[in-house]
């Protein structure tokens, strides 16, 4: 059974304890300047809390470092008439899925998966093809964000450059992207590739929650 995480947030919408990720991820969800961090008993996050951000921001690898004013200027705010792709992949089991939503509402366009024995990269790829191919079919010609150069740079290339090895098991997955490649080399499309600033704006509104 995992273990129990509370969530602080020292600077959000509403600073305090959460319990869940989802609680957590409703206050610095796109709140430039967001510190949070979670902790594994209740005892820890009230102590972090006390303290402030100060003794725990920035010493843990996975937490976002802050940005300068300057900075987030210069990024500037993300286009909200737009669609937001998202993939994620799970190291313990290595299934992988994608999904795109509005960036307005996170309204969810279109999921696919779980599939087996995949990685980030391709669903990532996957999910931008897909969009692509979403916003060609209902004539949509708005913007779509995404937060892995990588796929990014796949699509503009036409071509998908992973070397993880098909076998028996996500021979479903590599089929789509043998689609995915053959609908990028057959059609043109009006939609600007954007990369979504995570650090300016908090996670990608396709992001599946999993922290």
């Amino acid at each position: 059974m995992a273990k129990k995480k509370y969530y602080v947030v020292w600077v959000g919408r509403d600073p305090g304890i959460y319990k869940s990720w989802d609680e957590c991820k409703k206050q610095v969800d796109a709140y430039w300047g967001a510190k949070f961090m979670g902790f594994k008993s209740k005892e820890e996050a009230e102590k972090a809390l006390i303290e402030g951000y100060k003794n725990y921001w920035g010493k843990n690898k996975k937490v976002k470092k802050e940005i300068s004013a300057s900075e987030l200027q210069k990024i500037g705010l993300p286009i909200t008439e737009s669609i937001s792709v998202d993939g994620a992949w799970d190291t313990k089991t290595g299934l992988a899925e994608y999904q795109g939503v509005l960036t307005k509402d996170k309204k969810i366009l279109f999921h696919n998966g779980p599939f087996e024995d995949g990685t980030n990269n391709i669903v990532e790829f996957l999910a931008i093809v897909h969009a692509l191919s979403y916003c060609k079919k209902h004539h949509i010609s708005v913007p779509i964000y995404s937060d892995s150069k990588i796929a990014i740079g796949w699509v503009k290339k036409k071509t998908q450059k992973t070397n993880h090895q098909q076998n028996e098991k996500n021979k479903p997955l590599f089929e789509l992207l043998d689609r995915a490649t053959k609908w990028l080399n057959e059609n043109k499309y009006p939609n600007k590739l954007l990369k979504w600033e995570t650090k300016a704006w908090g996670e990608n509104p396709a992001d599946f929650g999993r922290k």
